[in-house]
């Protein structure tokens, strides 16, 4: 036999044990989360392989970025991308896409049979989503083993979220992450069917978004000279610092979006602002050269609202954040502002006289307010943090409780659209295990995996006042992790229980989530996410490494 010939046969040969190679059988199991809203097994399977093709029926934006996704998983199981025929006559063995108008944004439905899969939506989302519950259908040994064909279960899924706002928060503040690693948590909301990613950028200890104008908040604001050991028991004597370019922010952001992940800034605004003021002291009440902060806590000093030059900083500030995120909401803060400087600096009296102000809360409120007048004539929407209600809030702006449900169940009572993120369920720097010992160190506080899934959004709100409920939040804050390990630890699998209750609130279920949650951890071990297993005691539970100087 020539040379040639040889090389052909060998070629011939490799794709046909491509096509007709190991078989991947499933279990028949369908463990989705967050809970599908309906699942209708049927008898039989579907066997996808490199032959099986994706034929989308209909164009929408963001279909390419939900193809891609796909082929991204294909390569990770096949060993290569699946061909699309866009508009392509409908065959057995193949993936159809097809619209249907009378889904919702974020709904599809999938049906499953031996002949092949359909896919109906009526976006892109709709269809990137049911990728994320067919990823979860694989069986995990798809991942594992070589294989030319795959099993996957006969069944009709119909499905849409419940609350429209699904949302993580990962604090930079205190302690910043790369490019890479925001990047992976992304890839891992996006696993959960999450779809606001709130990036929390400015705190006392380090501002961490480049704006042009204001070059000092990056070279003098970025950097702490020190970073405290323990609960502020003392100083590693080690400067700390980092941010984000302009650059990488919109690389950031066109990433979520690819994802169908919305990402909402915070600038913290009045408070929680020594970074900003170490930069540029005489937007404080006193004017005296300030340090970024070096310690852990709620800093009296902030950002004097008595000068008109503070609202043109965060006029300013917040007109370079708007260029670079197109989300519809941009977070505030307006948490933990002390009024101690406030009582006594003559240009913030001067302005409540001015301004008819009865006190100090009514003096955020101005703030407040101001800033939110000018945000909306940008056609941008403001969230704050529950103290946003002291003093007096307008009808627009959305209110996100963290200190209690109470204050979520206040504003929904007020017309106030709410995000409900209570630390009581929602605060994933808190343990997750009352043997603190043989865990991270932390903040304190106390969040397992059962309560975090207890979250009631509704709670003691009537109908009526439920719509104003926009949906839900888990909350990531760095004050002791500094790495991302850590990280990706405290986040898993609390925030998959979080995204149930934000997708599945009606049909949630504590025990039907926790027997489908090791198949979704195992899908954790294929992709070397680092993880809880307090409730996976089929799993051994390694204790998460901690910050080393934090111990």
């Amino acid at each position: 036999m020539s040379a040639k010939r040889t090389l052909l046969a060998f070629v011939i040969s490799t794709i046909l044990f491509a096509a007709c190679g190991k078989l991947i059988p499933t279990d028949g199991r369908i463990d989705i989360i967050p809970l599908p809203g309906k699942v209708t097994s049927n008898e039989g399977h579907f066997v996808l392989k490199s032959s099986t093709k994706i034929i989308p029926t209909f164009e929408a934006e963001g279909m390419q970025n939900a193809l891609a996704f796909w082929n991204d998983v294909m390569l990770d199981v096949l060993g290569q991308e699946l061909i699309v025929e866009p508009g392509a006559k409908s065959q057995s063995g193949n993936i159809t896409i097809v619209q249907d108008g009378t889904l919702g944004a974020e709904a599809y439905r999938l049906k499953i049979d031996k002949s092949g899969m359909q896919i109906a939506a009526s976006t892109a989302g709709g269809v990137f989503y049911a990728f994320q519950t067919l990823r979860q259908m694989l069986p995990t040994a798809a991942f594992t083993e070589a294989g030319g064909r795959i099993e996957i279960p006969a069944c009709e899924i119909e499905d849409a979220p419940h609350f429209e706002y699904r949302g993580f928060m990962f604090d930079m503040g205190r302690h910043i992450f790369s490019v890479q690693e925001v990047k992976d948590m992304i890839d891992i909301l996006a696993m959960h069917k999450i779809n606001k990613f709130h990036w929390h950028l400015t705190e006392d200890q380090g501002w961490r978004i480049e704006i042009k104008k204001y070059p000092k908040l990056t070279e003098i604001g970025s950097i702490r000279k020190s970073s405290p050991i323990g609960k502020n028991k003392g100083q590693d004597g080690k400067p700390y610092g980092g941010f984000f370019t302009q650059e990488e922010v919109r690389d950031v952001v066109k990433y979520a979006a690819e994802r169908f992940i919305t990402v909402i800034p915070e600038i913290e605004i009045p408070g929680h602002s020594v970074a900003a003021l170490a930069s540029y002291p005489e937007l404080g009440c006193t004017g005296e050269q300030y340090e970024v902060a070096t310690w852990w806590g709620v800093d009296d000093r902030v950002i004097c609202p008595g000068k008109e030059l503070a609202f043109t900083f965060w006029e300013d500030v917040l007109t370079e954040v708007m260029e670079l995120f197109p989300s519809e909401y941009i977070h505030i803060g307006g948490d933990e502002c002390p009024k101690t400087y406030w009582k006594k600096c003559p240009d913030c009296q001067a302005r409540m006289r001015r301004e008819g102000l009865k006190n100090e809360e009514e003096l955020q409120a101005y703030v407040t307010k101001r800033v939110e007048k000018f945000l909306n004539e940008h056609g941008r929407k403001i969230i704050g943090w529950d103290e946003i209600l002291q003093g007096g809030v307008t009808k627009s702006a959305t209110v996100m409780a963290w200190r209690g449900p109470q204050y979520g169940i206040e504003a929904a009572k007020l017309g106030n659209h709410v995000i409900m993120s209570p630390k009581t369920n929602c605060y994933l720097d808190y343990y997750q295990s009352r043997d603190v010992k043989n865990e991270p160190f932390s903040i304190g506080g106390y969040v397992p995996v059962e309560q975090a899934y207890a979250l009631d959004p509704y709670k003691e709100l009537n109908s009526e006042e439920q719509k104003y409920v926009l949906g839900v939040q888990g909350n990531l804050w760095t004050e002791y992790i500094s790495k991302y390990d850590h990280a990706m630890y405290m986040t898993l699998p609390r925030m998959s229980a979080i995204a149930e209750v934000g997708w599945s609130y009606p049909n949630k279920n504590y025990e039907s989530f926790l027997e489908r949650l090791p198949h979704l951890s195992d899908l954790f071990d294929v992709y070397g996410y680092n993880y809880a297993k307090h409730v996976l005691p089929e799993k051994q539970n390694p204790v998460a490494e901690a910050d080393a100087e934090q111990k």
